[in-house]
């Protein structure tokens, strides 16, 4: 059981660093209209990876084990 919670949450990493990266690459093509929205993207991005870091660094894991 424990294997499928690891996997998880590598996963939803995973989705959080592509959508990263995909929204960087958005902002440099982005029409004024458009970067507001994507700035505000990106800032909850990374809010999350933030919260997930915090969250993990309280439970004593270890961030690179589970991809952060």
């Amino acid at each position: 059981m424990q294997q499928r919670y690891v996997e998880f949450i590598h996963d939803v990493l995973i989705t959080l660093h592509a959508n990263i990266r995909e929204i960087k690459e958005r902002r440099n093509f982005a029409t004024p209209e458009e970067l507001t929205y994507i700035e505000a993207k990106l800032l909850a991005y990374n809010e999350m990876l933030s919260i997930l870091q915090s969250s993990a660094d309280e439970f004593g894991i270890d961030r690179k084990e589970i991809g952060l």
